[in-house]
């Protein structure tokens, strides 16, 4: 069996958090993120009731409703609400699957005998170590259990119950739900429009209809929508466990251009300079904010060769602090992917300039294994004409020349 744990309107919720919270009984919906598709995010009960979905586009919603109230997302506060529930799930012995906040799948084979040699003893030991707010659905397949989950009461501890669908019960189950249910999946998220014009607007009438006529008239999508009416799904792909790695820095008040630039230099060089890192090359890394006003912006930034040098590196995330939406007091860079350790390469050909680089990083390197390693600095401009001397410079990690 498959267990779907569901927390709604995540995201919604921690870009309510502080002062903001009792807008949730007013029509509210998450802007769209910078560079994104002119969709509309989350929605509150209220937006709902005027026909406003998640993936809707913001013309359309505003139509539906004029005094609908956009919010930036927080995806920093999202993030790590919804890391520690993944934790907690992982700390019961789940291999979680989890591509979305407030989203998590995992299989109860393996499971049971822990928790009482059943299933309905897992499903408690999930309720005893997640939040009152959680929903729970459990089903044979991922979307069969997210549909359970969709409507599983909810409430405090003592009225949540979880949704368990039988198998060979799956496709009585899914028939009478309406096909909104496939909006949440990626590639999916126009389809159920598209059916619903075409008159078929419950997951039954969809899984009906005969293949060859779905494919011919959606392609793939359809073809993906009727296995999922069909109770039929993907097996789960579990995340790998995590290494949390990242550097923050405080920004002066309205810092921008230049000085973004040289407060990312700053940010990278201390990064690459963390002994965690222990000589891996960085994959993926991240570029996130937290803004004067409050919320936060991030954005997964993939590399397409792992590498530790500090001017790629430059190179590949300098062009996103163009993105920015609003003044931002912090900057910050996390790893989010290793990549192999970073050797040092011999070339046919060497530069004098290369070769005196890359033997004053190994004299840096045997300096700070013998006295630490903030033993060697250099001197950062940030802001030469500011008026306080403090902001004219700081102290960055030397960094390390590798040869090539």
């Amino acid at each position: 069996m498959v267990v779907c744990v569901l927390l709604k309107r995540l995201p919604l919720i921690a870009a309510l958090g502080g002062a903001r919270r009792e807008l949730i009984g007013e029509p509210v919906a998450l802007s769209p993120e910078p560079g994104r598709e002119q969709r509309v995010g989350d929605v509150s009960p209220a937006a709902e009731a005027f026909g406003i979905v998640p993936g809707m586009r913001v013309g359309e919603a505003l139509a539906r409703c004029p005094d609908l109230r956009l919010l930036p997302a927080d995806p920093e506060a999202t993030r790590s609400y919804w890391n520690s529930v993944l934790d907690r799930l992982e700390s019961l012995g789940a291999a979680v699957e989890s591509d979305d906040p407030g989203v998590a799948y995992f299989e109860t084979r393996g499971l049971e005998r822990l928790h009482g040699g059943h299933l309905e003893g897992v499903l408690a030991a999930v309720r005893r170590s997640l939040p009152a707010s959680i929903r729970l659905g459990a089903a044979p397949s991922r979307f069969a259990a997210y549909a359970a989950a969709v409507h599983a009461r909810g409430g405090g501890p003592r009225r949540r119950t979880a949704a368990i669908v039988p198998d060979g019960a799956v496709g009585a189950f899914l028939a009478p739900l309406p096909v909104g249910l496939l909006r949440p999946r990626p590639g999916l998220e126009d389809l159920p429009e598209m059916l619903e014009r075409l008159g078929i607007r419950t997951l039954g009438e969809l899984a009906a209809l005969p293949s060859s006529a779905v494919v011919e008239r959606f392609g793939h999508p359809g073809l993906l929508a009727l296995e999922l009416a069909q109770g039929r799904d993907a097996r789960l792909e579990p995340r790998r466990p995590q290494e949390l790695l990242f550097e923050r820095l405080a920004l002066p008040e309205a810092a921008s251009g230049p000085q973004l630039e040289r407060a990312l230099d700053m940010v990278i060089a201390r990064l690459l300079a963390r002994r965690e890192r222990r000589g891996r090359s960085l994959r993926m890394v991240a570029l996130s904010a937290r803004f004067v006003e409050g919320g936060t912006w991030r954005v997964s930034v993939p590399l397409r060769r792992p590498t530790v040098e500090p001017a790629r590196l430059r190179l590949t995330l300098a062009p996103r602090l163009a993105d920015l939406p609003a003044p931002a007091e912090s900057l910050a860079v996390e790893v989010e992917a290793f990549g192999p350790p970073a050797h040092d390469q011999s070339v046919l050909v060497e530069d004098a300039g290369d070769l005196r680089r890359a033997r004053l990083g190994e004299a840096v390197r045997h300096v700070r294994q013998a006295t630490g390693e903030e033993s060697l600095m250099r001197v950062l401009e940030v802001d030469p004409d500011s008026r306080i001397p403090e902001r004219r410079a700081v102290l960055a990690p030397f960094p390390e020349e590798r040869r090539r």
